[in-house]
Parts: structure tokens; C-alpha cells; sequence
């Protein structure tokens, strides 16, 4: 691989990882790419070290584990500081993700779980704290992912 090109074995690792990482052996990979099993644990390590792979975690359903408040909130920060402002964002109780927007007038989008309004206010007051404006709220009842069609290499018809 060149440059950190991804090619259609990665497409496929990354496939399978985001569909089921616990469930997926580098076997049950090299099977579906025509592979190694010590192909895909390199790609796999590769992949992790050049940052494409940022982690692996459990998706959890706050709601059935006794937070049932998803809260968006829509903010803005100074420009400069934005990016900087995230690590510190992440470390306030109950914030569960930040994403940098970079269109529209809101630049940041942190999701907060909480059991009540009372674990979500004190977020907001935090982020008043740090200079960074709450513009709107969005209360979430759901919250699907899907692993990302494009690395399915087994469904794309490219011909």
C-alpha cells in the first residue's frame, strides 16, 4: 500500500470490524478476502497504528442501562478554539461524544446521557463555563449505526 491507500482487503477488514469486531476472527476475514489469517492481523495492526482504526468499544443502549436521556446540544465556540475545547469536553460527566462541525453557524455537536434533566443542565452550565454557547437542544429517542456500505467490497457491483 502506498501513501496509506486503502485497498479492497482493508475495505473488507474495516467491513467486518465495524459490523461485529467481537464476533470477527482475522480467520473468519481472510476467508472472505482469499487472504492469510496473518495478512489481515497485519493489515489490522497497520491499520490501528496509522490511525485508521482509532479503537474498538461497546455500543451501548443507555436507555436500558438506566439513562434514558440522549440530549444533542448544538453549540458554538471561537473558531480557534473549538478543536482544542474537545478533550476538555469530553472530560465533563455525562458527555458521551463531541463532533467539530464545520458548516453553520454551530460548530460543535456534543451528546450528553443522563438519567433526568439534572444530569444535563450542569453539562450545559460547563460549556457556559469554558466560553462555548448552547444554541439548541435536541432530545434523541434513538440511535442506529451501520457499518459503512463502501467497505462491503462482497456487495459493490463495480463493473
Amino acid at each position: 500500500m502506498d501513501n496509506g491507500a486503502i485497498d479492497d482487503v482493508d475495505r473488507a477488514i474495516l467491513y467486518a470490524l465495524q459490523a461485529d469486531a467481537r464476533n470477527t476472527s482475522s480467520g473468519d476475514i481472510a476467508e472472505r478476502t482469499g487472504t492469510s489469517d496473518s495478512t489481515v492481523r497485519k493489515r489490522i495492526q497497520r491499520l490501528e497504528s496509522d490511525g485508521v482504526i482509532k479503537g474498538y468499544s461497546a455500543n451501548v443502549d443507555y436507555q436500558r442501562s438506566g439513562y434514558p436521556l440522549r440530549m444533542l446540544l448544538y453549540c458554538t465556540a471561537s473558531i480557534p478554539e473549538r478543536g482544542e475545547l474537545i478533550p476538555d469536553i469530553l472530560e465533563i460527566d455525562g458527555v458521551v461524544s463531541v463532533q467539530e462541525l464545520v458548516t453553520g453557524e454551530q460548530n460543535l455537536l456534543v451528546t450528553v446521557v443522563g438519567e433526568s434533566d439534572n444530569d444535563i443542565t450542569p453539562v450545559a452550565q460547563a460549556l457556559l463555563d469554558m466560553g462555548v454557547t448552547v444554541a439548541d437542544e435536541v432530545l434523541v429517542r434513538t440511535h442506529e449505526t451501520t457499518p459503512f456500505g463502501r467497505f462491503d467490497t462482497e456487495g459493490r457491483d463495480d463493473g
